[in-house]
C-alpha cells in the first residue's frame, strides 16, 4: 500500500477503488498516521489498524468509489464509545478517489532517495512528487517549507496533514515508500524456509538461493524468488552494495566461501547461522584469506537477538526476523550503520 506502486492497478482489484489515509492522529489510535488501505467494491487491501474504525473507513470508501478520479473527502473519527473502540484518541482519514493507471507527476530524482507527495484536500488534482527542496510549486508557504525541511533531513518524513491558511486549502505531504531492503538469503533447508515464513509480509525483497531446486518448498512467499546456483558465492559477489545477506547453507565450507566473499565488498548487514565456536573457527579463515577485522566485526554470528535462545527453526526464525525487523527500523531512521559498526 505504497506510492507509486498502488496507482498502477497492481492488486486493487476490478473497477474503481479508493485509497484511505490515515493523516493525522490524536491520543491513542490503532495505527499511526501514515498506514493505509485500498479499498473496490468487492474487496481491499492493507489496513488502518482493524476493529470498527477500519469497518467504518471500508464502508465510506464504498459510498466514494466512481466519484471521480483524486475526488478527496476528510473525515475525523474520535475512538470513544460511539465508534465502539476504547482507545480515546482522534483520527483524520483522508479518501482518495484512484485512477486506473495514472503516472505522479513531479521532478526528477537527483538523490535517489524517495521523494514525498504532496496534494490538496480539493478534488480533481492529482498529486505532485517531490525529490528536490527546491521544487518550484504554487503552493502555500507553510507546505513549501514542510516540503523543504523534510527533504533537506530538518523535520522528519512523515504525512502530515497542512491546514488551510487564510482562506486557502489544506494540504497532504506524505513520504514516498522506500523500496524493500535487498536480502541474500543463502540456504532452503528447515531454518531457511522457516525464515522466509516469518519475514513475509515485511520489507524485504528476498533472494533465496540453494544450490538444489528440490530444497525450495512449493509454496513460496510473495516477497520471496529462489534461484538455484551452483555457486552462490558468485551471485554474493553480484549482489547490490545495499543487500543484506544471511548465510545458513548446508555445508560450512559453502557457508565460508560465500560469507568470505560478502564481507570482502560493500554491504548494508551480514548474519551467518552457527555458535560462537563456529564463529571463531570461521574469523581464523577468513583472517588468511585477507579479510580485515572491520569487515568482521559487521558480521551477526550467531544471528537473532539474544533473548530469544530456542534452536527450533521456528524459534530461530522469529530470532532472526525480529533482529532483521530492528536493523529496517534503525535503517528508516538513519541508525542502522551507526548499530553495525557499533
Amino acid at each position: 500500500m505504497d506510492w507509486p506502486h498502488e496507482i498502477d492497478g497492481d492488486g486493487q482489484g476490478p473497477g474503481p477503488a479508493v485509497r484511505v489515509l490515515v493523516v493525522e492522529v490524536e491520543g491513542s489510535a490503532p495505527r499511526e498516521a501514515g498506514a493505509t488501505m485500498r479499498v473496490w467494491a468487492d474487496g481491499f487491501s492493507g489496513t488502518i489498524g482493524g476493529g470498527t474504525l477500519e469497518f467504518s473507513a471500508i464502508a465510506a470508501a464504498r459510498k466514494m468509489l466512481g466519484l471521480g478520479d483524486w475526488h478527496r473527502e476528510l473525515m475525523s473519527y474520535p475512538l470513544g464509545p460511539a465508534l465502539g473502540q476504547c482507545c480515546g484518541g482522534m483520527v483524520r482519514v483522508l479518501y482518495e478517489g484512484l485512477p486506473p493507471s495514472l503516472p505522479l507527476t513531479g521532478d526528477k530524482v537527483r538523490s535517489g532517495l524517495p521523494g514525498l507527495v504532496v496534494r490538496p484536500l480539493s478534488s480533481g488534482i492529482a498529486p505532485v512528487v517531490v525529490h528536490d527542496r527546491t521544487h518550484a510549486a504554487d503552493w502555500p508557504l507553510p507546505v513549501l517549507r514542510a516540503v523543504r525541511q523534510m527533504l533537506s533531513g530538518n523535520r522528519p518524513r512523515e504525512t502530515l496533514l497542512v491546514p488551510a491558511n487564510r482562506g486557502g486549502q489544506a494540504y497532504v505531504i506524505e513520504p514516498e515508500a522506500r523500496p524493500p531492503h535487498p536480502l541474500y538469503l543463502y540456504g532452503a533447508g528447515h531454518v531457511g524456509r522457516a525464515v522466509v515464513r516469518a519475514l513475509d509480509g515485511l520489507p524485504f525483497a528476498i533472494t533465496w538461493i540453494d544450490v538444489d531446486a528440490e530444497r525450495f518448498p512449493a509454496a513460496m512467499a510473495a516477497n520471496a524468488t529462489p534461484h538455484i546456483a551452483t555457486d552462490p558465492a558468485a551471485l554474493a559477489m553480484a549482489a547490490p552494495s545495499e543487500a543484506l545477506h544471511l548465510v545458513m547453507t548446508f555445508s560450512h565450507p559453502l557457508d565460508l566461501a560465500i560469507t568470505a566473499t560478502v564481507l570482502s565488498r560493500p554491504f548494508a548487514w551480514a548474519g551467518l547461522i552457527g555458535s560462537a565456536t563456529k564463529r571463531a573457527r570461521f574469523e581464523k579463515r577468513l583472517r588468511e584469506a585477507g579479510i580485515t577485522q572491520a569487515a568482521l566485526a559487521r558480521l551477526h554470528c550467531p544471528i537473532g537477538i539474544g533473548s530469544i535462545t530456542g534452536k527450533e527453526p521456528a524459534m530461530i526464525a522469529i530470532s532472526v526476523a525480529a533482529q532483521l525487523a530492528t536493523w529496517a527500523s534503525d535503517s528508516q531512521s538513519g541508525l542502522a550503520g551507526k548499530a553495525d559498526h557499533a
